[in-house]
Parts: structure tokens; C-alpha cells; sequence
């Protein structure tokens, strides 16, 4: 690796302490919604379809996005929406929006609570949204995460960040520099496409096996292998934006093994990822996790306490 904003770990892992349960150390609460299809004007829902279409796949056995009639339906969903608020929350709160929520409401508010004892976060809340379902090209998820474009980021900002004040009586952070976005996989990018598409309401984003791939669908003339695009063209093509990132990919991630014209190996998209932030010069910290697969949780119970702290160190 490079430099000390670019670190290996592994193969063997350690769960960090953070995540162990400490008497006295005080406890935050947890909230919950459900936000339905039927009252969205931003994701209506979709699921995919499986047909001859559908079914296409690359020379390296990867989905070939296809129109959106041709692979979509309309389809219902509803969505859970979690909110942690730390003990001791104050008005104008920073806080964090974690992608596929379900997976991380269990075991990160002990992390936060402990973090936020010690002094080495600020007492944020934690906002977990659950995807709008399926997976992948033609799927509501990938609709939602996939996609380049600030659309997510205008549905959290007019749909989800007023209800969590409503239901939780908080009052929320309008300072970028005290918002996060929080994912993995596909929901790492979308973490990101929020960031990039809107800096001016979120400038931290915490990264695992993000999918910086061409996973997007339906396609965009725009930016034609989705967030491949990132770092080939849009990010060394633009002017520096404020933003601060902690990414993470596994040796073994997904397709690690497939060559650069696929346009879908994990590991070679988020090692370009880095190699252009840090040439444009971006506050970054990348570690590459040797023996570690997609979303490996060995890699995230022993990363995200420091992750965290890393991310939110400055924000006051």
C-alpha cells in the first residue's frame, strides 16, 4: 500500500471490543416506522422480472441490464426505518443514514453507545432504511442503490429525514460537514452517489465492498458502465468536492478474479476508487482486507469502531 491513508489487514480478525456490552455506559433508544410504496412519489416500487431478458449474462456470467419494461413490474413494497438516538442527543443532531438498515440495526447501537461514552464520536443518530427489496438490475434495491443520480438522496432528504424528527422529537443537523452515509455493496455506492450528487447536505461517507461497479440499470447514456464510471471518468473529470471517505474491499470479494473489461471485480474497483481519490488530492482512508470476502463481517466487527471514529474525527 501506498501510504498510511492506505492500509492491509488480514487474514486473520479480531472482533473489536466495542461491540461487547458494558454495564453503566448509557444506552440509547430505538425507534421504528415503516414508510410504504403506496405513498411515495420518488419509488413507487418495482421488482424484477425473470425471463429470457433477464436471464442474459456477459461473458462473465454477469447481468446484462436490459430496458426498464423489459426487466421491471410494477411491484409493492414496505420499508423499515430504525432510528438510534444516543443519550444526550441535542438539537440540530449529526447523524448517520445507513443503507439496508435490517443488517445493521442489531449490532451497531452497542458500538455507538460505547463510541459515544468514550468521547470518540459525537453523540450522532443512527437512521437505518431498509432497501425497497430484491436485488441486483431491475430490482427496487438496485434502482434505488445503483443508480447515478441524486434521486435517493432527495427521497431520504423529503420523505425520511422529517418523519425520524416527527416520530423520534429530534431535531436533525442541516450542516453537511454533521451528516454521514453509511453502506455496503450497492448500498456503499448509493452512500457515496449521495455525497457526490449532494455535498452540500452530506460530506462523510463510510464505505464496505463498495459497488463500484457496472451494476447499474436501466442504463444511462450518461454514464454508461454505472459506477465504474466514478473513478475512470467522473471523479479525475471533476473539480475536488468536500468530501471524506473510509472504504473497504476484500481480496476475495466479488469477481475478484475477472478481468478490467468486465467492468464488475470488486477489488480492481475500489483499488482505482482510491488511486483516484488520492490523486485528486480527497481526505481518504482505504483498507484492503487480505482473505476477506464481499461484506465479510470478520472485516466489519474488527474495522467499524475505528472506522467510525476516523470518519467523524473534526465534526463538532
Amino acid at each position: 500500500m501506498a501510504d498510511q491513508s492506505e492500509i492491509e489487514i488480514g487474514p486473520d480478525y479480531v472482533r473489536a471490543p466495542e461491540f461487547q456490552f458494558h454495564p453503566g455506559v448509557p444506552a440509547g433508544r430505538m425507534h421504528s416506522f415503516v414508510l410504504s410504496s403506496r405513498e411515495s412519489k420518488f419509488y413507487p416500487g418495482i421488482r424484477r422480472l425473470e425471463n429470457a431478458v433477464t436471464q442474459r449474462r456477459d461473458a462473465w456470467g454477469n447481468r446484462i441490464a436490459a430496458a426498464e419494461h423489459e426487466q421491471s413490474e410494477p411491484y409493492p413494497y414496505n420499508r423499515t426505518v430504525w432510528v438510534y438516538v444516543p443519550d444526550g442527543v441535542t438539537a440540530k443532531a449529526p447523524f448517520m443514514v445507513v443503507q439496508d438498515g435490517y443488517g445493521y440495526m442489531r449490532p451497531m447501537p452497542v458500538v455507538l453507545d460505547n463510541l459515544i461514552a468514550t468521547g470518540r464520536i459525537p453523540a450522532i443518530v443512527a437512521i437505518f432504511i431498509d432497501n425497497g427489496s430484491g436485488d441486483a438490475q431491475g430490482s427496487q434495491r438496485g434502482l434505488e442503490y445503483d443508480t447515478l443520480s441524486g434521486r435517493y438522496c432527495d427521497f431520504v432528504e423529503a420523505v425520511v429525514l422529517p418523519r425520524v424528527e416527527a416520530e423520534c422529537c429530534i431535531t436533525l443537523s442541516d450542516d453537511p460537514d454533521r451528516r454521514a452515509a453509511m453502506g455496503a455493496s450497492s448500498g456503499a455506492a448509493c452512500a457515496f452517489t449521495m455525497a457526490w450528487f449532494h455535498p452540500e447536505r452530506y460530506r462523510r461517507v463510510l464505505s464496505y465492498s463498495g459497488t463500484y461497479v457496472n451494476q447499474q440499470s436501466p442504463q444511462n447514456p450518461e454514464c454508461p458502465r454505472g459506477a465504474w464510471e466514478y473513478h475512470a471518468t467522473i471523479i479525475p473529470n471533476a473539480e475536488k468536492k468536500p468530501i471524506r471517505i473510509w472504504m473497504e474491499v476484500g481480496e476475495k470479494d466479488l469477481h475478484h478474479d475477472d478481468p478490467e473489461e468486465s467492468w464488475h471485480n470488486w477489488p480492481l474497483a475500489n483499488r482505482r476508487m482510491a488511486a483516484v481519490l488520492k490523486a485528486k488530492g480527497y481526505d481518504y482512508r482505504f483498507v484492503f482486507s487480505r482473505g476477506a470476502r464481499h461484506v465479510d463481517p470478520r472485516v466489519l466487527e474488527q474495522t467499524l469502531p475505528g472506522a467510525l471514529e476516523w470518519l467523524w474525527n473534526g465534526c463538532r
